[in-house]
């Protein structure tokens, strides 16, 4: 039965009577319908409330308090003053001797408008349509990096091959990927604790022992690639500097993109996968003009690339400025050098570079007004290194 008792105790009683009392000595009148067994079942034609079943009504006289009172016979002198009309009850007692449970009266039952199942519903038909769903933000560009026999796309430019999926696309593991890389990209325990009010930290943050090690001791300016996933192409960087205290800094994340098919320790050319490691910056270039850069720049009208890339996007203009990544190339020359130490099945031509819109075959490329920015800003004194992969993997 929907509702509850009355919280608050029964008002004192006080005994009504539906017609004047009789004379001493005279056999009361009876009153109403017969009297219906006690405890049995009571018929109830009054309102249904919300929530309650056809039938659910005021229920036996056993689920309530009661005043079992015999009735009292009234003096006849001086006669009793005419009681006041009855108040309309919600429904009839029966009748019989407990005369003073029919007369009692009860609180009014306060009508349950049900808004609290209600909201439950909306919330759960809210989770059910997707109102509330965490997911990756495919509008977001991130880094993107490629490779070949040359510079990335010239001669081949950035097309996916036959059957390959579209860009950006994300394997089937690649939401729980996602969300163990995201929790590994948070800044270590000690960065985090050891900040001070200039936003400089002890330890990069994202970076594990292993990665923080490979970092020479001479190095002071630090770029850091981190890519979303090991099979995803979009990445952050972020430029780090080292303080005279021996602490970083670090300057604007910027969101560009990698390799089409994610990351790898094992590059070999033509797998669509960018570089894990750390690498040296030694060697600038581009089509156009040295924005001032303090690294050897070589301006060259051979940093072209035309065609489309994996997301139909124009690659015209991809290498208007370019920062060598030292991976499988000899230092200290220009950009466009084709020799491969490690051979040529191991790839090369890693580059950072302007981003088009879309992943690459292996570089890593940020949009062209931080590509100005970086080229700069980097020191051939401070022994710049670019750190590069899946958040995951520079965690360890």
């Amino acid at each position: 039965m929907s509702g509850s008792h009355r919280a608050s105790p029964y008002p004192s009683y006080e005994p009504v009577y539906e017609a004047p009392q009789q004379p001493y000595g005279v056999p009361p009148q009876s009153y109403g319908a017969p009297q219906q067994p006690y405890g049995g079942p009571q018929e109830y034609d009054g309102p249904l409330y919300e929530d309650a079943e056809a039938g659910d009504g005021y229920r036996s006289l056993a689920e309530h308090d009661v005043y079992d009172r015999p009735f009292q016979a009234q003096p006849a002198e001086p006669p009793p003053a005419p009681p006041a009309p009855p108040r309309q009850r919600a429904a009839a007692a029966p009748a019989g001797g407990r005369a003073a449970a029919r007369n009692h009266r009860r609180k009014a039952r306060k009508k349950r408008t049900g808004r609290a199942a209600v909201a439950g519903t909306a919330l759960l038909l809210a989770a059910a349509a997707g109102w509330y769903t965490v997911g990756q933000d495919t509008d977001r560009p991130g880094v993107a990096a490629a490779d070949g026999s040359g510079p990335e796309g010239v001669g081949t430019p950035d097309r996916p091959a036959a059957g390959q999926p579209a860009a950006d696309q994300a394997s089937p593991a690649a939401p729980a990927a996602a969300a163990a890389d995201a929790r590994q990209a948070e800044a270590p325990a000690a960065g985090r604790s050891e900040a001070r009010s200039d936003g400089s930290v002890a330890v990069i943050p994202g970076l594990g022992a292993s990665f923080v090690a490979r970092i020479p001791a001479e190095t002071n300016q630090v770029v850091v690639a981190t890519g979303e996933g090991v099979d995803t192409n979009r990445t952050s960087v972020t430029l780090w500097s080292r303080t005279a205290e021996g602490r970083w800094t670090g300057g604007e994340n910027w969101q560009g993109h990698n390799a089409f098919k994610g990351w790898t320790t094992d590059h070999n050319e033509g797998d669509l996968r960018s570089p894990i490691g750390v690498f040296s910056l030694t060697d600038a270039g581009g089509r156009k003009a040295d924005p001032g850069s303090r690294l050897p720049y070589d301006k060259d009208p051979n940093f072209v690339v035309s065609g489309t890339g994996f997301a139909g996007e124009q690659l015209a203009g991809s290498f208007d400025y370019v920062v060598a990544i030292d991976y499988n190339r000899v230092p200290g020359n220009s950009p466009l050098d084709p020799r491969r130490p490690s051979g040529s099945t191991k790839g090369g031509g890693i580059w950072i570079h302007v981003d088009h819109g879309g992943p690459t075959h292996g570089c890593v490329s940020i949009p062209e007004e931080k590509m100005t920015q970086l080229i700069r800003t980097l020191d051939p004194a401070a022994r710049p290194v670019i750190v590069m992969g899946d958040a995951a993997s520079l965690a360890v």
